[in-house]
């Protein structure tokens, strides 16, 4: 009787853990980073602006030449973290087409000029959004960059 049990258990557990996944929702989401990012700036004294898209950012310096559009290639130094303050890019160097770089960065980087410094807090369908690119960036994850825009070649 015990060993009936005990295999009624073990299947038991072993459908349980099959279960498919819950199907991913886009709108559940958006609202999960958007509470999130609201308490982040919160928490943090941020005077960030929220764009139509759900991009937060925070102009630090304006900057005084170009601003970038679409098509611009870009140099940037960047920091990038996440919610909980971890570093996944520490004071990293990047050029290249604004076009082919995340939607947060293509939406935010032209608030600013070259020369200026911008806060992005990027909710995840703008960032990576249902997918992790490594193992220091897990899905549906807000992300939260200090850019330096250092030059604009449009």
């Amino acid at each position: 009787m015990k060993k009936y049990l005990l295999l009624i258990c073990f299947l038991t557990i072993g459908v349980a853990s099959c279960k498919k996944e819950a199907s991913f929702n886009a709108a559940t989401q958006a609202s999960t980073d958007d509470g999130l990012i609201r308490a982040y700036i919160s928490a943090n004294s941020i005077a960030a602006t929220k764009d139509p898209s759900g991009l937060y950012y925070q102009v630090i310096t304006q900057g005084t030449g170009t601003y970038p559009n679409a098509s611009s290639v870009v140099s940037v130094n960047y920091t990038g973290k996440l919610l909980n303050g971890s570093v996944f890019a520490p004071s990293a160097n990047l050029s290249s087409s604004l076009s082919t770089l995340i939607k947060g960065w293509q939406i935010g980087l032209p608030h600013i000029n070259t020369g200026g410094r911008i806060l992005l807090i990027v909710p995840s369908a703008l960032g990576y959004g249902n997918s992790s690119p490594d193992s220091s960036i897990p899905a549906n994850a807000v992300l939260v960059f200090t850019i330096d825009l250092l030059g604009v070649n449009n």
